[in-house]
């Protein structure tokens, strides 16, 4: 019988993907989501966490950053993938390091457009109005050292509309991250291959 393998989601803020992604592989004998981790006290997700029946875990930035406490609980629940889920933080080479090309994020965005430091949620929908872009989307990539550089597993698109708000392309994101994130995830940690975008 193969393992089943354990997921951890590590998120700082609304928990919306974290949900459906916990949601997605609620029940499935291949896939577990073991454990939430997040780093912002208040963080809503812990309570969504507590409604899934799912363990979450509060590490503070520097427990991420100056110390092995997160990537040791992270071996001891024998992790396989961490993804992030709107996880801000940039992910400490100790934990890069024990998870080679098995932690993933998703961006908001069409990669390499609007990536890096600081280009998060809302700061990148008003960047995309502001340009003036036709088009934007998501981005699920594997993350490295860097914010957002990391190798692509996979994109989908969106088309943005001269009278779209930043609001307005929020909710179209919404609903390619909750389309896709959970089908690339299982993808990638399953070996199956990747969904096309409808």
């Amino acid at each position: 019988m193969p393992k089943q393998i354990q997921l951890a989601i590590l998120a700082s803020g609304n928990g919306t993907n974290a949900q459906q992604i916990a949601e997605y592989f609620s029940g499935n004998p291949d896939v577990n989501v073991n454990v939430i981790i997040y780093n912002k006290r208040d963080a809503y997700v812990a309570t969504r966490a507590e409604k899934l029946g799912i363990e979450a875990r509060y590490y503070n930035k520097r427990s991420f950053m100056e110390s092995d406490d997160v990537l040791s609980f992270l071996r001891e629940r024998k992790i396989d993938y961490v993804i992030l889920a709107g996880f801000l933080l940039l992910v400490p080479e100790n934990i890069l390091k024990a998870f080679p090309n098995r932690v993933i994020n998703i961006h908001p965005a069409l990669l390499p457009k609007y990536g890096g430091k600081g280009m998060y949620g809302h700061n990148v929908h008003e960047a995309v109005v502001a340009n003036h872009e036709t088009e934007t989307g998501i981005t699920i990539h594997i993350v490295d050292h860097r914010y957002d550089c990391g190798t692509t597993l996979f994109q989908a698109r969106c088309s943005v509309l001269p009278t779209d708000s930043a609001d307005d392309i929020a909710a179209k994101i919404h609903l390619l991250e909750k389309e896709y994130f959970p089908r690339v995830i299982e993808a990638v940690v399953l070996k199956k291959p990747m969904p096309k975008q409808d």
